[in-house]
């Protein structure tokens, strides 16, 4: 089965379709959803509910469009709207933690470049969560699901000048926060 029939079947009502469009999208919706809202319980949540939507709205979705763009904005959008609900900023859990050190581990060579690398990877994590959730979408849209601009103005239905405005005030409050810890 390839996307197309799977969405075909989702159109007419057959559930199996659901189960490949899962299995390739899934991981990718939980990382977005996950560099958003911090919590990885929380963005399962949120992707499972971004499937349940999906399956409920597959009559109208326009078959000629991709589906990875139209799915991965509900997610982005369902991640920020739980985050403004909420109004509270995730911490980093001790898992999450424990895997980028040992990814920063395996990637330096000198204990010092990595004790060096792990602090600026720190500050940008908590720079980040200093963002509001809109401007967490889109620096993960831009830098993580590698979203043109473009792309991110016609998937939130936008002009691209509001766009590379929010992702500029984005850039800017990151490098104002990142200067900060520096000092």
């Amino acid at each position: 089965m390839d996307e197309t029939q799977a969405i075909q079947r989702l159109k007419q009502g057959d559930i199996s379709g659901l189960e490949f469009l899962v299995a390739r999208h899934q991981v990718k919706a939980v990382r977005t959803a996950y560099l958003i809202t911090r919590d990885l319980g929380l963005a399962e949540n949120i992707v499972q509910d971004a499937f349940l939507k999906a399956f409920r709205a597959m009559r109208g979705f326009d078959a000629t469009r991709a589906f990875e763009p139209w799915f991965m904005r509900s997610v982005v959008n369902a991640a920020v709207k739980t985050m403004q609900r909420s109004a509270r900023q995730v911490q980093v859990g001790e898992d999450a933690d424990e895997a980028l050190m040992a990814e920063l581990a395996q990637r330096v060579e000198s204990v010092e470049s990595q004790v060096e690398s792990i602090e600026v990877q720190n500050q940008i994590w908590d720079a980040m969560q200093k963002l509001s959730p809109r401007q967490r979408a889109v620096v993960v849209q831009r830098y993580f699901l590698e979203m043109s601009e473009k792309e991110m103005a016609e998937e939130a239905g936008s002009a691209v000048g509001t766009v590379k405005w929010m992702l500029n005030a984005a850039r800017e409050r990151l490098r104002g926060l990142l200067e900060r810890s520096e000092g």
